[in-house]
């Protein structure tokens, strides 16, 4: 997530059902991805500014408003939302295990932490050898456990800590799936930020946006990173993946590129920043959209991956 500061209003209802808004910007779908005759729809309105997306085992969607220090939940089926925790420690990033846990990047204490069913929330990461991190931003979790998250600075107007970048520069980590790990898996980018992996454990990509460029590197047995070449010419604020392999960019709406770094899709939406997406819903087929105060939904051929 950016740094904005965003004057809007919130709605302070703890439990929300909106009927969708269509949006008529024109999509961009040279591979037929999006759903025959489907358009962009607002599913929820009024928050601050929305985040870190993460859709659990039955397709429910997780989703934060940031500076609220709140995680709000999208029922699927229903698409009713509601406030999951108001104690989040202004979370932004997330993706859950495969114990069902919601672990997410708490931005303002700079840690780790793990949500369980009930909300109820442990800290798993401290920082790197004895030091804060910047203020971790996105994370993706790998099928055998070990976690990678990137760690840019982005300046807070509540920290009491001082705000210059704590473990020597803005890096990309490896932590190990018991947590007992933390290496610095790439040190060469200027401001990582959005990442996901592929469903086998093989690949990663990580968006540097403070050089507007995406990356795919190779995973090693070991959790190292080997081969990064550029995927795509743009940075990204988050980003997910589809069954087909296709990447999904963040920024002036949602760019999608094929697996060969291709672009094959472009979907406008009406706001000034997009800021991340998942594939949520119970056959996980609708594109699920966090952008500045709104979240929006784009039902899709395609679907997301477990």
């Amino acid at each position: 997530m950016k740094h904005h500061k965003v004057i809007l209003a919130w709605a302070s209802a703890t439990c929300m059902l909106f009927f969708p808004l269509v949006l008529s910007a024109q999509i961009t779908d040279s591979k037929s991805i999006v759903a025959k005759g489907a358009q962009v729809e607002r599913l929820g309105e009024g928050y601050k500014f929305t985040e870190g997306p993460a859709v659990d085992a039955e397709g429910n969607v997780y989703f934060t408003d940031q500076p609220n220090n709140k995680i709000i939940r999208w029922a699927a089926g229903t698409g009713e939302l509601s406030t999951f925790s108001a104690q989040t420690g202004r979370s932004n990033g997330m993706y859950f295990d495969r114990q069902g846990n919601l672990v997410t990047t708490a931005d303002s204490t700079n840690e780790i932490w793990a949500f369980d069913q009930s909300g109820n929330h442990t800290v798993l990461v401290t920082g790197y050898e004895g030091k804060l991190f910047n203020g971790p931003n996105d994370l993706w979790i790998a099928p055998n456990g070990s976690m990678y998250l990137t760690d840019p600075i982005y300046k807070r107007d509540y920290w009491t800590r001082d705000p210059e970048i704590q473990v020597g520069g803005e890096h990309l980590y490896y932590v190990s799936p018991d947590h007992s790990k933390i290496t610095k898996a790439d040190e060469g980018l200027v401001k990582p930020n959005g990442i996901v992996g592929t469903p086998d454990g093989k690949k990663l990509y990580v968006a540097d946006i403070g050089d507007d460029k995406t990356y795919v590197y190779d995973i090693g047995e070991d959790g190292s990173l080997k081969n990064r070449k550029l995927f795509a010419p743009m940075g990204s604020d988050g980003m997910t993946i589809d069954n087909q392999g296709n990447i999904y960019l963040t920024g002036p709406g949602v760019t999608v590129f094929n697996k060969e770094g291709e672009q094959i899709a472009h979907i406008p939406i009406d706001e000034r920043h997009t800021a991340n997406v998942v594939f949520g819903g119970k056959d996980r087929k609708t594109l699920f959209i966090t952008a500045m105060d709104s979240v929006y939904g784009l039902k899709m051929k395609v679907k997301g991956v477990k």
